[in-house]
């Protein structure tokens, strides 16, 4: 893998796709045995964990349903800190075991912000699936149930994460290069 660029930005290879199948498949057979016989509902928040989501479903095992949410709290790198819901929630979730699947918990504002208003519709359980987790960078008290890696606090682009609605389409994840180890490169 070699490095790319999006809106004058490097990025290198960071989290191969084969790496990244592996671990989507090892949660998935998680879930599978912890809902067997629940039939729950993943929650794909729109629009970077739809690759995220899409494997995980096939990969659980189980009868479960699936719906989509999108929210919005990223411009360029940086978080807003300001969560828009573009797309709500049409499905009821009373008494359903939900599993809200996200591409990154970052600052975790969106995922709180997420979890308050599902908890006000009476769901049986809400779990966390993750394919990204920045510890470092959590500030809500958020530990998601299913983690795929933790991740230092660098922006990344690739399956699913965009920059600026670029990139989502690569197979791998790639991290922003360090400039100040590109000027001693």
């Amino acid at each position: 893998m070699e490095t790319v660029t999006y809106n004058g930005l490097t990025f290198q290879p960071y989290i191969t796709h084969e790496t990244i199948q592996r671990r989507i498949a090892e949660i998935g057979k998680e879930i599978g045995r912890e809902y067997a016989g629940k039939c729950p509902l993943i929650l794909c928040v729109l629009t970077g964990a739809f690759p995220f989501a899409s494997d995980l479903f096939r990969s659980i095992g189980i009868d479960a349903e699936i719906a989509f949410i999108r929210l919005k709290s990223y411009e360029g790198t940086s978080t807003t800190g300001n969560v828009k819901q573009v797309l709500g929630l049409t499905e009821n979730i009373e008494g359903r075991h939900v599993i809200v699947v996200e591409d990154i918990v970052d600052t975790g504002h969106t995922i709180c912000n997420l979890l308050k208003d599902l908890n006000a519709k009476n769901p049986a359980s809400i779990k966390v699936a993750t394919l990204l987790f920045k510890p470092q960078s959590e500030q809500c008290g958020v530990v998601p149930d299913y983690v795929g890696f933790e991740i230092p606090t660098k922006f990344i682009i690739g399956f699913g994460l965009d920059l600026d609605g670029l990139a989502r389409n690569l197979r791998d994840i790639y991290v922003i290069c360090d400039k100040a180890n590109d000027a001693n490169a």
